[in-house]
């Protein structure tokens, strides 16, 4: 329990919020528990479908509006005495300066990208106010504290960048599930859906620059005139599963010290059984709203934690690629993807486990595809929660003037 001293303290205190998801529910629950009165609440972000298992503060009705006002409302309900101010909006933006950051005793950090993180950091040295940052990563948490001129800053430390991985293995040799799922949404769901204009590496070549005749044809991935959702599916199929992997056996000195992969081809995977009729029998009612429309639950796969077999991937990648076509018409050739638009999900994990089954790849489930394809180690709604606490313990240090106790 706080003393009194420190509870005159809280309820006298400003404090700046920024980030209002994993870690940011649970702060703005706590510190309206422990006692705050006084909070403004920077967000950017709108609600997501995924946000719903760990972001307890939002419900499904929620879906598409701000983090920052919703969570605010949310909590006026159980504490509708005290002044919470909801900005959605980017922190980076000219409104939130130097003088705005001056009003605030403290400022506590919930964002989950470190460029974000480096501005409010240099924000926080500019205006003199204390900064509690933190972070999680699935169960492992961290809160650390940056004062100016008594502690070491956010950015004093080298921050790990994310990982990358080099395109010749991309398109020429994976070997890992995460080779595959890159290849699936950042080369073939961009070269099929996004700007048909850029160069991309998805086509492998001969070492003379040679390849098939069928993926050399620079109007490969365009419909043609009167060719149907299900045999243009078909033929892009048999193209980068086939037709692409034929061209890459070619490279003999490739495969001198590596396992050959197996070109996989439409006939193969329904040679006993016959292919679901695609072409628009089945479209998704709600298949123009990105968070809902789902070929995997119109074939009935409705596990998102089961890994499917290269039938149910070929049935999900035909599927998904028609109700893209069909749904989708007025974005194609700007399409970017992004881990919670399901259908681009659903069409990506498909597309990365074919690939995998050609490359003798452990294949992923729609959940593990989508953490390794936002580069994500899946939040922990309960390392927030001990994290949130923490960083209010911290807060209340700072605010008694109790540094040397901060860890």
């Amino acid at each position: 329990m706080a003393t009194p001293e420190e509870l005159a303290v809280i309820e006298k205190a400003k404090v700046l919020m920024v980030g209002a998801g994993g870690i940011g529910c649970e702060l703005l629950k706590t510190l309206a528990l422990t006692g705050f009165k006084d909070i403004h609440l920077i967000d950017l972000d709108t609600i997501e479908v995924s946000n719903l298992n760990r972001q307890f503060l939002f419900r499904k009705q929620h879906v598409g509006q701000s983090k920052a006002k919703v969570a605010r409302d949310a909590v006026l309900k159980f504490k509708p005495d005290i002044k919470i101010e909801a900005h959605h909006a980017n922190v980076k933006n000219s409104d939130f300066d130097v003088e705005f950051f001056k009003q605030f005793n403290v400022v506590l950090n919930g964002l989950d990208n470190v460029d974000a993180r480096r501005h409010v950091n240099r924000l926080c040295l500019a205006a003199g106010v204390p900064l509690v940052e933190s972070g999680s990563t699935g169960y492992l948490g961290q809160v650390t504290v940056h004062v100016k001129d008594q502690t070491e800053c956010y950015e004093c430390q080298t921050k790990e960048l994310p990982k990358t991985y080099p395109v010749c293995t991309i398109t020429n040799t994976p070997s890992k599930p995460v080779h595959c799922i890159v290849w699936a949404k950042d080369l073939l769901f961009a070269r099929l859906f996004g700007d048909r204009n850029q160069s991309s590496d998805l086509i492998v070549h001969t070492n003379d620059r040679t390849s098939s005749a069928a993926t050399a044809d620079t109007d490969f991935f365009n419909i043609k005139d009167g060719e149907t959702p299900e045999s243009y599916a078909c033929r892009v199929f048999d193209g980068v599963f086939g037709d692409n992997i034929e061209v890459a056996l070619r490279n003999e000195e490739t495969w001198k010290s590596r396992k050959r992969p197996r070109p996989l081809y439409i006939c193969e995977v329904y040679s006993d059984a016959k292919k679901p009729r695609i072409d628009g029998s089945c479209n998704s009612p709600d298949g123009n709203d990105k968070h809902t429309a789902s070929a995997a639950r119109i074939l009935g796969l409705s596990n998102p934690q089961e890994v499917w077999t290269v039938r149910d991937s070929a049935n999900v990648f035909l599927k998904a690629l028609e109700l893209l076509l069909n749904t989708r018409q007025k974005d194609i050739g700007s399409l970017v993807f992004d881990k919670d638009d399901q259908l681009a999900m659903e069409f990506v994990t498909a597309a990365a486990n074919l690939r995998s089954s050609c490359f003798d790849i452990p294949m992923q489930s729609l959940f593990e595809a989508k953490g390794i394809a936002g580069n994500i180690v899946h939040a922990i709604a309960t390392t927030n929660a001990i994290i949130s606490g923490l960083i209010v313990l911290e807060a209340i240090k700072l605010l008694m003037g109790n540094l040397d106790d901060c860890r």
